[in-house]
């Protein structure tokens, strides 16, 4: 069984997508830890770049922790102007720090350090699935290719929840179901061989 890291980006607990990331994080059962955004305490913003060192608080080098443990990933966000929350946002600016989740080599061409790791962007809008690669489906090229497959993270399914304002109940109950099922799906997968983890037991 894999472990299984939930990211949930969204800052309302009430929102459809953190409805989704639960039911997801319960499918994936006990090899599950959901990571949810909202309840950490840590600076959004990266200060000065990487011109001078910045700590991470303590609910960020447990986000660390948990993705050196992960043999799966799950990022759950809402698309906002064509872009994640500043929550989301704010965390893989402090998070995913340079000469941990990635670095340049020699030549110049980046390398992901989270490599073996597998992936998956699920992603709610309020714009038809139609719609959005017909604009250039930014958030998925910045979140899933930009981000979470530059880290090694990869491959990175795509699970899309569109047109949420036109759905109905029954529609948004199956989607909640679909999400217990791919969490399922996902732990069922095979965890890295040979991993020496940091965290014998996360809870």
């Amino acid at each position: 069984m894999a472990h299984v890291l939930v990211i949930d980006g969204h800052p309302d607990p009430r929102s459809l997508t953190a409805r989704l990331a639960e039911s997801y994080a319960a499918g994936a059962g006990n090899d599950a830890v959901a990571l949810v955004l909202r309840d950490l305490d840590f600076d959004l913003t990266l200060r000065t770049g990487y011109r001078t060192p910045q700590d991470l608080e303590p609910d960020l080098a447990r986000a660390q922790e948990l993705l050196e443990w992960a043999d799966h990933v799950a990022v759950f966000t809402p698309l906002w102007w064509g872009s994640v929350p500043a929550l989301l946002k704010g965390f893989f600016d402090r998070t995913l720090e340079r000469g941990w989740a990635f670095r340049y080599k020699e030549n110049g061409m980046p390398e992901g350090l989270l490599s073996g790791r597998t992936g998956r962007l699920a992603v709610t809008s309020d714009s038809p699935g139609w719609y959005l690669p017909f604009v250039g489906d930014s958030t998925v090229k910045q979140v899933k290719g930009r981000t979470m497959e530059f880290c090694g993270i990869k491959p990175t399914k795509l699970t899309r929840y569109a047109d949420v304002r036109g759905r109905s109940e029954a529609d948004i109950a199956a989607w909640i179901r679909e999400a217990a099922d791919l969490g399922a799906a996902d732990a069922a997968r095979p965890a890295r061989a040979g991993v020496v983890r940091p965290l014998a037991r996360v809870s």
